[in-house]
């Protein structure tokens, strides 16, 4: 079956249709920078020219990087504010005219891992962590999804971690690679500490560039990079959308 999976992040949203049987990519993905200001019409209205750039007509699964129940926005730490009670879903569907569901970014990445990726055959606790403008985070407890985990905003040195140990704030920050892991370290293992997993994937868009922090990295956790690397989220995405075509 192909359903079209659209990732919505804060900086670019991407999309293509997928072969959700085997989770790949059926064409290149397309992207467009994230509006500034990044509000639900303008995003909206991106979401609509990903969908007209592939001619598509049928379900829709998108994400976002914010708490998502039952379609509805609740939170907005890297997206506009006015997004917080937006029905989103709804937004979606009347902006596209497909059938759309919409899921948290990290929890659709996860589901695209565990199914097709690094979390294949893993039944104990597995947290995927998304490295990019903040920090995504998706739990699976043999195989089932605890959503809308918000890990990255846990608090270490009294700021949210994803201000201190995100690719956006390695940037902005200008860190060496070695100071960076410096970093994710204290962070992983307080997330160690908290959860005591049974694996670590890492996916975001540095995940491509895992070998200059991975081997850094010094917890007793096994910790591996995604394996559909930053294509995951519009894998997980276009596999929550089997919801809106099931009986």
């Amino acid at each position: 079956m192909e359903t079209l999976g659209i990732d919505i992040g804060g900086s670019g949203i991407k999309g293509a249709p997928v072969d959700i049987s085997t989770g790949t990519l059926l064409a290149e993905r397309h992207r467009i920078p994230t509006p500034e200001p990044s509000e639900p019409n303008a995003i909206a209205e991106v979401v609509a020219q990903i969908v007209h750039h592939f001619n598509w007509s049928g379900p829709i699964g998108c994400t976002m990087p914010t708490i998502v129940r039952h379609g509805v926005v609740e939170s907005a730490a890297n997206i506009d504010q006015s997004w917080i009670g937006t029905d989103a879903q709804a937004l979606f569907q009347q902006t596209t005219h497909c059938p759309t569901i919409v899921i948290n970014d990290a929890d659709a990445a996860g589901i695209a891992e565990m199914q097709f990726g690094a979390g294949r055959g893993q039944d104990g606790l597995v947290i995927m962590l998304t490295l990019g403008t903040g920090i995504g985070s998706a739990l699976f407890i043999k195989g089932i999804l605890v959503p809308n985990t918000e890990l990255g905003h846990l608090e270490i040195r009294g700021k949210d971690a994803e201000l201190r140990a995100s690719d956006r704030a390695r940037q902005e920050k200008e860190l060496t690679w070695e100071k960076w892991a410096e970093r994710l370290n204290e962070y992983f293992q307080r997330v160690e500490y908290l959860f005591s997993p049974d694996l670590f994937i890492i996916g975001g868009g540095i995940s491509k560039k895992s070998s200059k922090f991975l081997p850094l990295i010094t917890i007793r956790t096994p910790i591996v990079t995604a394996q559909l690397l930053n294509d995951a989220g519009i894998v997980g995405a276009a596999m929550a959308a089997q919801a809106v075509t099931s009986p």
